[in-house]
């Protein structure tokens, strides 16, 4: 663990498998870069395609599910360590869906293949808990967002917790390229299945969730802190 961040470092709450689960290695080793250590890692080659392009924005997120997005900090790292501890240690455990590769709006990411009522709760909670800690966004970070276009929900969300895709919006996925052309795709996703098919077929629990730190703009994001959940 790397502790507290610099000031005005970024924070974020996501979902990261477990070091010992298969689909860290795998995973990480398709990024091109271990979260827990910062250790850039061999890709597997996709033949035509620079797959180091191809996944250079999710590897400096590092492979995780957001469950809080990133947010600058209003409290100290004390508080916001506080209560992020306190909330994972009134969860619980519950076992997550298999795991697929799918085509999300262009991007490659994997999504879970049923329903998850507890993931979407847990999202629920995770944005809810470090709010206080969240600094409000400023005029640069919020026409970033709205050049995606947002409908009114999404744009009520933005203004009240300082992102565009929570609560009802928000979509679990561990992305793993930018947006590709049908041609990529065509080559990348049937890649990325079968580098992750033998990680996939590994049974999870969800039981902890991830402090990420971000040390300045350009910085990759780091896993500063792993809390298990109570039960």
């Amino acid at each position: 663990m790397i502790g507290a961040p610099a000031p005005g470092a970024r924070l974020a709450l996501y979902w990261a498998p477990e070091p010992d689960d298969p689909l860290h290695r795998a995973g990480s080793s398709w990024l091109g870069r271990d979260a827990q250590t910062g250790a850039p890692l061999p890709q597997p080659g996709v033949p035509g395609h620079d797959l180091r392009a191809l996944t250079a924005d999710p590897r400096g997120y590092g492979l995780h599910a957001t469950l809080k997005p990133p947010f600058r900090l209003r409290a100290s790292w004390a508080e916001a360590l506080d209560a992020a501890a306190a909330l994972a240690a009134r969860l619980r455990t519950f076992d997550l869906p298999p795991l697929a590769v799918r085509d999300l709006e262009g991007f490659l990411a994997l999504r879970e293949t049923e329903p998850c009522p507890p993931l979407r709760a847990l999202a629920d909670a995770c944005v809810e808990a470090l709010d206080a800690c969240r600094a409000p966004p400023d005029e640069a970070e919020l026409a970033k967002r709205r050049r995606a276009g947002l409908s009114p929900r999404q744009e009520a969300n933005l203004a009240r917790w300082g992102y565009p895709y929570v609560f009802d919006e928000w979509r679990f996925h561990v992305t793993l390229t930018r947006r590709l052309s049908p041609e990529e795709k065509a080559a990348v996703l049937p890649a990325a299945e079968a580098h992750l098919a033998n990680a996939l077929t590994h049974r999870r629990r969800v039981s902890s969730v991830c402090l990420f730190t971000q040390a300045g703009p350009s910085a990759p994001f780091l896993i500063a802190e792993r809390l298990p959940f109570g039960a």
